[in-house]
């Protein structure tokens, strides 16, 4: 499978949305490109944030579902989320975090990287990777998030699979167009073959004495790969299923198509259409500024308005 050219996007699970927004606009600098509502539970938030456009590779979205009860780290989930920063950056985020009371781990190498690893209000584990792949990605930087274009984050750099075992994986990593690169003690690196658009990174962490995770606040709901057509993407849910794996039809999510389907060990994978994109019902200049709805749901935005906590958005106030 040669189609899918690296991460789409990265969802998760948070707490406040406010408190949710302000970590990820103020602190780490992104844009809010799209305020929608979850489409399988429309009384709560789906909040977006990337880079000026949302492109895919950037987006880190969230479903915050403020009674959930904590996630626990462990096998069969993304323990890791990890942002491309500048090589000339780590001074400048280390003082940055600590100046906002994030606690921050590192710098340490890793392969041919610096990395700092943090944790969100809510406890989901990043990091900040410090990488020379960062001069090729200046396309579209997102400049209104307080930090300086040098030192901004250009969108994702990698995930990490933590796992029991990694073979199975590895082969649907494989069929999906990865190929290992590199190995440090429990940690295998597998990168998308002559990728050129960034965001296409899997570590997949072998782990066999540690317990199994459980999703919730704080922990990856699912990680999607990119493909960059409808007919592509049905080309790719064939060969899933193929593969022995069960897959959901696809689904119209208003800024992607979706396909659903488990990894072996458990991961929920996602593979979405880079089309339609997140300016198909919104100008570039406009995202993130107020909630947006699908049409079948505009006849609820009342009642949803008045569900919804009230959010106070880097651009404007919402009801």
């Amino acid at each position: 499978m040669s189609d899918i050219f690296g991460i789409h996007h990265v969802t998760a699970i948070a707490g406040n949305p406010q408190r949710n927004v302000n970590f990820y606009t103020s602190t780490l600098g992104l844009r809010l490109v799209k305020l929608t509502v979850n489409f399988d539970d429309p009384t709560t938030y789906h909040l977006y944030f990337g880079d000026e456009l949302g492109r895919p590779g950037t987006i880190l979205t969230f479903f915050p579902w403020s009674d959930a009860p904590k996630g626990h780290r462990g096998t069969g989930q993304v323990v890791t989320t990890s942002f491309l920063i500048p090589k000339n950056s780590i001074d400048y985020w280390k003082n940055r975090l600590k100046n906002s009371d994030v606690i921050v781990k590192g710098p340490f190498n890793r392969f041919d990287e610096q990395v700092l690893t943090i944790y969100d209000s809510d406890g989901l584990e990043l990091e900040l990777v410090a990488h020379s792949s960062a001069e090729n990605r200046d396309l579209n930087v997102w400049n209104d998030g307080g930090v300086p274009f040098e030192y901004a984050v250009r969108g994702f750099y990698s995930v990490a699979l933590s796992e029991e075992g990694f073979e199975r994986t590895a082969g649907v990593l494989e069929e999906l167009g990865f190929s290992l690169i590199g190995q440090e003690k429990s940690r295998f690196r597998y990168k998308i073959k002559n990728s050129e658009t960034g965001a296409s990174i899997v570590d997949v962490l072998c782990l066999p004495y540690t317990p199994s995770g459980y999703i919730g606040l704080g922990s990856v709901h699912h990680v999607a790969f990119r493909t960059p057509t409808d007919e592509k993407q049905k080309v790719l849910r064939s060969s899933i299923i193929k593969a022995g794996l069960n897959a959901t039809p696809v689904i119209d999510r208003t800024y992607f198509h979706s396909v659903y389907f488990r990894e072996p060990g458990g991961i929920l994978f996602e593979i979405a259409t880079d089309p339609p994109g997140f300016t198909t019902d919104q100008k570039p200049s406009e995202l993130g500024t107020r909630l947006m709805l699908p049409e079948w749901l505009e006849s609820e935005r009342k009642n949803l308005e008045k569900i919804l906590p009230r959010l106070s958005l880097p651009y404007q106030s919402t009801p």
